[in-house]
């Protein structure tokens, strides 16, 4: 009987990792990439607009996305997404935490709102007086730019557009999101 339980629980673990790993597999290929150095976290706290996108299930039919960061009594970062759903006519809220992954003087971060699942969130762009960011996620599917404003200079967009290009990513995909709501 112990032989059936330890028989049982190695293909249970196999047919998990086969499933994880399938998740894997199924993510656009994306070189490593440079991240902002140095990077003051303390600095990128605050609200950002979300002014474009690469669509993705969470976001879907979402404008007037804003990003609100703030430090958490352990340094970690709360994460206050917010958006409203076209389609259902409300605003949608999401609450989740990053932590620095590394050297926390890196805009390097891993962004989770699923308990111990994290994304990647990498600074990638940001000005010097950390108005505007280009942030990667962990592939090509995934991609933002934010700003401290509803707006961004056009100087500032065509430059980000030119690195997320040359990171691999398609920004003819991108979604340019509207800030028509208080």
């Amino acid at each position: 009987m112990k032989k059936n339980t330890i028989i049982k629980s190695a293909l249970v673990a196999s047919g998990l990792l086969l499933l994880f790993s399938s998740f894997k597999s199924d993510k656009p290929e994306q070189k490593p990439i440079d991240v902002v150095k140095p990077f003051d976290q303390k600095k990128y706290l605050g609200k950002w607009y979300e002014i474009a996108r690469l669509d993705y299930y969470w976001e879907k039919d979402l404008d007037n996305v804003t990003a609100t960061y703030s430090l958490n009594v352990d340094s970690t970062i709360k994460v206050d997404n917010k958006g409203f759903d076209l389609q259902q006519g409300e605003w949608e809220e999401s609450v989740g935490k990053a932590k620095a992954v590394g050297d926390p003087n890196e805009g390097r971060l891993k962004v989770s709102f699923f308990g111990p699942f994290y994304s990647d969130y990498n600074v990638v762009e940001l000005d010097k007086d950390y108005k505007y960011a280009l942030v990667a996620g962990e592939s090509t599917k995934y991609l933002w730019i934010l700003s401290r404003e509803k707006t961004i200079p056009d100087a500032t967009k065509n430059k980000y557009l030119k690195k997320a290009q040359e990171l691999g990513y398609n920004i003819n995909d991108l979604v340019w999101v509207k800030h028509d709501k208080d």
